[in-house]
């Protein structure tokens, strides 16, 4: 009986373990995004994003998209904008995962709400897709 106990608090805590690193890992990826895009350094865009990465948003009612090569075209490299970013959530399951980040402006009291889904392939997790809206406020 003990032996057992054993044997399933080790799993436990080796799978506590194991997801926590995933979320590092995952964190880490959309660190490379949030680095990337509010202190002017593509290369860490390029690192986080997947080539063939699609942005979404409405504008006028209608989808828009806008490719990873615009998006980082548009990111000046050592030209930081002002913005903040915080990862607000993060689930994963086995090699997919689903994320949420807000960006922030101090000259705005709107923050953009960035949704991401990554895949992990050969261990790394990477951006395949990324929507955006502006966040509304319920004051």
């Amino acid at each position: 009986m003990k032996k057992s106990l054993a044997i399933f608090i080790f799993f436990l805590a080796f799978q506590g373990l194991q997801a926590q690193s995933e979320i590092e890992a995952i964190s880490q990826t959309l660190m490379n995004y949030i680095e990337g895009s509010t202190n002017g350094k593509p290369d860490l865009l390029k690192k986080a994003f997947h080539p063939d990465l699609m942005l979404y948003y409405v504008k006028n009612d209608e989808i828009k998209t806008w490719t990873r090569e615009s998006y980082i075209a548009d990111t000046k490299e050592g030209q930081p904008t002002g913005e903040s970013g915080r990862i607000l959530s993060i689930d994963y399951e086995n090699n997919s995962a689903a994320a949420k980040v807000e960006i922030s402006h101090p000259q705005s009291a709107t923050p953009y709400i960035d949704y991401f889904m990554l895949l992990k392939v050969k261990a790394e997790w990477v951006i395949v897709h990324k929507m955006f809206t502006k966040k509304v406020t319920t004051n």
